[in-house]
């Protein structure tokens, strides 16, 4: 089963890695710019799956009610702060190797499955997606700030969700160790992925 769950993981991954370059916005729209945005890099579908997959594994019960909510939505309005900083011309360095560090960081805390807070991890991931929200910001181009932000807000929840309903389906599916195991397993290969993304870049 964990080779069944590993093998569709790899297979999505590997089908939303990017294969061109983002879309025009005076062609395509704003949102749908936006939209696609975050799915042409692979550091952030990574990071943003990997949100998911920590919010659903660091707790149980009533405080992973809590994380599946507060640890997205954290990510997601820090994003957009991010994103507003870009538009008005706030300068932030370190964008890019920010993102890189956020897949790392975030794919081994993964693979720890440390029995961590879930407002210590919102604040974590909070970090992070202000940087992720920043290069929206940047590379926004041609396109209409609202439409566009709504379209990788949009994105970002739909890559949140895929990651929770992973760490809820290995929960589910392989339950005890071989759950734990699966997570841990995903976690590690998030870490690999965003330090092959820095060697490869």
């Amino acid at each position: 089963m964990i080779k069944r769950i590993l093998a569709a993981t790899a297979v999505v991954l590997a089908a939303t890695a990017p294969a061109f370059a983002h879309l025009d916005p005076v062609e395509h729209g704003s949102f749908a710019a936006g939209f696609t945005h975050p799915l042409f890099g692979l550091d952030h579908i990574l990071a943003m799956v990997a949100v998911g997959l920590w919010a659903a594994s660091i707790g149980a019960g009533e405080n992973l009610k809590n994380a599946i909510w507060i640890v997205p939505a954290a990510f997601v309005v820090t994003m957009a702060i991010g994103f507003g900083a870009a538009i008005i011309g706030v300068p932030m360095p370190f964008v890019e190797p920010v993102i890189l560090a956020s897949v790392i960081f975030i794919g081994i805390m993964v693979a720890l499955a440390l029995p961590l807070p879930v407002l210590g991890v919102a604040g974590v991931v909070a970090f992070f997606a202000f940087f992720h929200g920043h290069a929206h910001g940047e590379e926004m181009g041609d396109a209409g700030a609202w439409g566009y932000a709504a379209g990788f807000v949009a994105a970002t929840i739909v890559l949140h969700a895929a990651g929770v309903a992973l760490g809820l389906l290995a929960g589910r599916l392989l339950a005890g160790a071989r759950g734990v195991i699966f997570t841990r397993i995903a976690g590690v290969v998030t870490a690999l992925g965003g330090i092959w993304i820095a060697i490869a870049g």
